[in-house]
């Protein structure tokens, strides 16, 4: 995992380089060439309501343990918050806010060295007039302490010249020297450590204390950025072996995973429930031929488009005229935070073609008829197929989201607990006479679907009604729904009707249920005048009683009950239907 991080920073020009990161800078401080502020200027999207600004690829970054070392309160150079470098608080006279504040300036008065405007703004950025100005600027634009900020004099922007950027290159080297001899002194000088490094496999001095990996505060993370590589209890460093040297990487290895996942983050995640998933692919891809959004994204007529762009890329791939996607392969991540450090949830990898036919394959399995009976219910997006389980998404897991979004990448079996979880809700809806949710029918028509093909059967759910199902079960269902309409149709809206009252024992007990329910149905049926009409109810309960038999079951296992649920709901929808009402006529004018 770590190595194919590596790749695709290196594929995709990610600035990795040691003692830099790229950074989202919303302000810039302008100055004139003289040293006197002239004004904040916002960079970006400024029609956004959130705009991050513009993305810097190569910014001075001090590593964690840089910014710990000496006991000094430390800043970042040329770019840090506005909190930092205006003074922009709410809280000015904190001493840990004027002592990064001053390292900024002093590192910019050093920097000085080498273009020397930068020591006319460090005198500005000491002068308290100057500040409050600033500092008035920032409340108008309405900034927050914690945008990035960064310096513009005259022309010039420090950040992007490369003078500027050497001389930060000397200063950490300089700096490691300076903590290398402070080291040896406390302690025997020995040989530096080599081992292994997990990216390369080639000998390596294991970088101490990785960057932070940023984008995570919303499923668990920090906000100051969270750790990949880290180790902190005894039980963790064993054979002498301190902080991250337990998993080898060298220091330009550690930059290069962290550029890489950190953009990843940032630019191709999704956020589903307590997890984030990032995925990526071996060779670049336009993004209108990446599967995985089909599965988050879209409306119901995105959803349409987005499945049979799914179909024919797979049969682009197939039929040989995608010879770019065919030997492609992608790569997925689930992370979520836990205390400062990233929890690795799951790794998923394979060939391209593949994953499109699962994508394909889980809308197929999911596709189930309208609760209407006109037509197919539209796509579920994969949060609506978990939203399916649970009473709101914030009662979702990010144990099971990982599970689920595995089973829709991979085309791994239904889990059972996905199941148990649908049909509770699925028993709520129809006894509170709730629209029956597309989504969880789908589900649970999926689930038997791979179970059946798990099990090397022909799968017998189909999206529509199966009047040759050969599980008694799912007739106990049609049953159910057939007598609910004869009920109806006979006496009208009469409150607590069949479904409230009998649902429930039909769907667990149903030979205790159904034959006192079916013998009562021949007083609803004496109520109709049409003689068509009664003689299609007639018929179709002689029909599905022809289909149990006399195997009524006793109880009914948790499958079964998805099954009577699922017969339930493809006989309702297929009495809603245009052609079963027609057909009624049909026979009433006979």
């Amino acid at each position: 995992m770590l190595n194919l991080l590596k790749e695709y920073a290196e594929k995709n020009g990610l600035g990795s380089e040691p003692g830099f990161t790229s950074k989202d800078v919303r302000w810039v401080m302008v100055f004139s060439t003289e040293g006197m502020f002239l004004e904040i200027v916002e960079l970006g999207d400024t029609s956004l309501k959130r705009n991050r600004g513009e993305t810097f690829p190569l910014c001075p970054n001090f590593s964690f343990s840089e910014m710990k070392a000496g006991g000094v309160k430390k800043s970042h150079f040329l770019v840090d918050t506005a909190e930092v470098v205006g003074l922009h608080s709410k809280d000015t006279d904190k001493p840990e806010i004027h002592e990064k504040h001053d390292f900024f300036v002093k590192m910019l008065r050093e920097a000085g060295s080498v273009f020397s405007l930068l020591k006319v703004v460090a005198d500005q950025l000491n002068n308290p007039d100057t500040l409050s100005l600033i500092r008035e600027r920032f409340i108008a634009h309405k900034a927050k302490p914690n945008d990035k900020v960064t310096l513009k004099i005259g022309d010039n922007l420090p950040v992007k010249m490369e003078v500027c950027l050497d001389w930060w290159r000397n200063y950490r080297k300089q700096l490691a020297e300076i903590l290398h001899k402070k080291q040896a002194g406390r302690k025997k000088e020995k040989n530096r450590l080599q081992m292994r490094s997990l990216v390369t496999g080639e000998l390596a001095e294991p970088f101490k204390v990785h960057p932070k990996i940023s984008g995570l505060s919303d499923v668990g993370g920090i906000s100051s950025g969270d750790a990949l590589i880290s180790f902190k209890q005894d039980s963790f460093c064993s054979y002498f072996l301190t902080q991250s040297e337990n998993a080898p990487v060298s220091e330009n290895d550690a930059s290069f995973y962290s550029t890489a996942l950190n953009h990843l983050i940032k630019n191709h995640s999704r956020r589903l429930a307590g997890a984030k998933v990032v995925h990526w692919f071996k060779e670049k891809i336009d993004p209108e031929d990446d599967p995985l959004p089909i599965l988050t994204g879209g409306g119901e007529t995105e959803s349409i488009t987005a499945q049979r762009r799914a179909k024919e890329l797979l049969k682009g791939i197939r039929e040989g005229k995608r010879p770019d996607l065919q030997n492609n392969f992608y790569y997925s991540l689930t992370l979520s935070g836990a205390s400062g450090r990233i929890m690795v949830r799951d790794w998923m990898e394979g060939q391209f073609e593949e994953l499109v036919a699962n994508v394909d394959m889980w809308f197929d399995d999911l596709d189930i008829v309208h609760r209407g009976g006109s037509g197919m219910a539209p796509s579920p997006k994969f949060l609506a197929v978990l939203g399916a389980t649970v009473r709101k998404l914030d009662d979702l897991t990010a144990p099971f989201v990982t599970k689920m979004w595995r089973v829709a990448v991979r085309n791994e079996p239904i889990p059972y607990s996905a199941l148990t979880q649908a049909l509770a809700r699925v028993r709520v809806d129809i006894l509170e006479e709730e629209p029956p949710n597309h989504a969880r029918m789908g589900l649970l028509k999926a689930y038997h679907i791979r179970k059946d093909k798990t099990n090397g059967k022909e799968p017998t759910m189909k999206t529509h009604l199966n009047e040759e199902h050969p599980d008694a079960a799912y007739h106990c269902g049609r049953l159910m729904a057939v007598l609910s309409a004869l009920q109806r149709t006979a006496l009208g809206d009469v409150g607590a009707g069949v479904i409230q009252r009998y649902y429930s024992a039909a769907s667990t007990t149903p030979a205790l249920v159904l034959g006192r329910i079916t013998s009562t149905s021949q007083h609803h049926l004496a109520k109709i005048d049409s003689p068509g009409l009664k003689h299609w109810y007639e018929e179709k309960l002689s029909e599905i009683w022809g289909k149990i038999k006399d195997k009524v079951p006793a109880t009914l296992t948790l499958e079964e009950q998805s099954l009577f649920a699922l017969g339930y709901y493809q006989q309702m929808a297929n009495m809603r239907s245009k052609s079963n009402n027609s057909n009624i006529k049909e026979t009433d004018n006979e």
